[in-house]
């Protein structure tokens, strides 16, 4: 049995900047390693030697175990070391953690993404599978805030998705200048005007807290169930595997029961600040 404690050597083999603070990493394992299987709402703990380790959601397709692929935002003392590595060096991973957007579940349904900033990243491997099974799924709507113009996450991606006929996609920014054509505000207020059924919607949802209370609150306005909402949690994840208890939701673990849970199941403790 592989101990889940012990980083696996992976190669970086690109680095693309996505963004001012954003960057992706594409890994593959070292050298007589097997490929890596995930599922599309999972993270990795990324080890930079002597430096640490951070909790990063896997941003590439899960239908590709030859390439691992993150997106990462430096915000902090890890992650910011992290960018220095370049094509060739070498990171510790450990993984994969945590629990998966419901993709079985939401055959037959319509599909929702609401999310904010570099939410998009977990819910990247999502809108892969949607995509590559397209007929399994009923209508698809992906909603997207960033900051400005300039902060947001994958557009060529994004442009192309919204190319296509089967997938509806509408972006707003919280603030633009004149240059810009779009719709301004937060993204929960793009929820009313998408042409979805929510009594058989499956919402998956992902972004700072404060922008998921928001959008939850439109989604029922609209008359989508908690049940059929599903949200990933970002907290102080640290061991990965439930031992250090960093990451305590109320009576969960974000690293072992989440990241991602389905609203009803934490509504009550979502509700609570902090805790």
């Amino acid at each position: 049995m592989v101990d889940p404690m012990i980083p696996t050597p992976f190669k970086v083999t690109r680095v693309r900047r996505e963004l001012a603070d954003t960057f992706t990493l594409d890994l593959v394992p070292a050298e007589g390693r097997r490929p890596f299987a995930f599922q599309p709402g999972q993270f990795n703990m990324l080890y930079q030697f002597g430096i640490g380790e951070v909790p990063i959601s896997i941003s590439g397709d899960a239908a590709d175990g030859g390439v691992l692929v993150h997106t990462i935002r430096a915000v902090g003392g890890v992650s910011n070391a992290l960018t220095g590595l370049a094509a060739g060096d070498m990171v510790g991973v450990r993984g994969p953690f945590g629990s998966a957007w419901p993709m079985k579940e939401a055959e037959g349904a319509d599909v929702v993404i609401v999310t904010g900033g570099i939410g998009l990243a977990p819910l990247r491997p999502a809108i892969y599978h949607v995509l590559a099974n397209r007929k399994k799924y009923g209508r698809f709507i992906i909603l997207y805030g960033a900051r400005t113009p300039a902060d947001i996450l994958f557009r060529k991606e994004l442009e192309g998705w919204r190319s296509r006929i089967d997938t509806y996609v509408d972006v707003t920014v919280d603030a633009a200048g004149t240059e810009w054509q779009g719709n301004v505000g937060v993204v929960p207020k793009l929820i009313p005007r998408a042409d979805f059924d929510p009594a058989n919607a499956t919402v998956l949802v992902c972004g700072p807290e404060v922008m998921m209370r928001f959008t939850i609150q439109a989604l029922n306005q609209r008359g989508v169930g908690d049940d059929r909402i599903w949200v990933s949690m970002e907290r102080n994840m640290k061991c990965a595997v439930g031992f250090c208890g960093h990451c305590q939701f109320g009576p969960k673990f974000v690293c072992k029961d989440g990241p991602v849970f389905r609203f009803d199941t934490i509504r009550d403790i979502f509700q609570v600040r902090e805790i």
